[in-house]
């Protein structure tokens, strides 16, 4: 784990949330820091991208406290800080009228404000992304065309268009084959290990946690924060996560 600051990007303590008196997430303390490439499983339902939602501010917690660079979730301002490809943002009609540029610019205006002339710092940012997730030969074309593979890699060039330095991606592999997979998991471990961004990747699927994550977070209501993940993902543990027979399949490394 390559620490940097003491102070953790994320700083979760005592989190609860609950609706209607039923409670989705109950007891939750992490810390995530700079540098980390951390996998947060569980089961559908199970709460994880609830977690996440808390996280960014997008609800509201029962009771807890969230710290962000040190601050309190209400005083954080920063947030072009974190990249964010949510769930299905790869799953786009084939009608949708923007190219792969028009795509990544939109990571840009984020930053920059709706209504801010790109300068040159802009576009080599929109560059710099495109190159990153190997796209730049698709910049002309409409989104809509694209793979599943392709699509995906266009959404985590636009969160990293902002130059962030988290990266969450909540269940990014839906519609994606398992080439185009393969394919995402080394680029995200050449962020991690190239550019020291903080990667945070929620999966349901235990047949993908790829061998460079770091730390593993297991959510079903509550939280299990594992050190070793491959120590942590037995067989045993993840049908107790699941309330199934699991049958583990690890992610190896492939020749190239």
């Amino acid at each position: 784990m390559s620490v940097k600051f003491k102070v953790p990007i994320f700083d979760v303590k005592n989190l609860r949330f609950s609706v209607r008196g039923t409670d989705i997430l109950s007891n939750i303390s992490l810390e995530i820091f700079h540098g980390e490439y951390i996998a947060i499983i569980g089961p559908n339902g199970g709460g994880k991208t609830t977690l996440i939602r808390l996280l960014l501010g997008l609800e509201k917690q029962s009771s807890g406290d969230i710290r962000l660079f040190g601050k309190k979730l209400k005083n954080f301002k920063e947030w072009y800080k974190i990249g964010f490809v949510p769930q299905r943002a790869s799953l786009v009609d084939i009608n949708f009228p923007a190219t792969v540029e028009d795509i990544v610019n939109m990571g840009r205006v984020a930053k920059r404000g709706l209504f801010s002339r790109f300068s040159k710092k802009d576009e080599q940012m929109v560059h710099d992304a495109m190159v990153k997730m190997d796209i730049l030969n698709l910049k002309y074309k409409m989104v809509g065309t694209l793979s599943g593979g392709q699509r995906q890699r266009v959404m985590i060039a636009r969160a990293l268009a902002s130059s962030p330095e988290i990266l969450i991606l909540d269940e990014p592999n839906t519609g994606v084959d398992t080439v185009s997979q393969q394919r995402f998991y080394k680029l995200l471990a050449k962020l991690n290990k190239e550019d020291n961004i903080t990667i945070i990747f929620i999966t349901h699927d235990i047949g993908v946690i790829a061998d460079d994550i770091g730390r593993l977070f297991t959510i079903n209501q509550k939280a299990t924060i594992c050190n070793d993940p491959k120590e942590a993902l037995s067989c045993e543990d993840m049908s107790a996560l699941y309330g199934i027979e699991a049958h583990l399949i690890h992610n190896h490394k492939h020749e190239h």
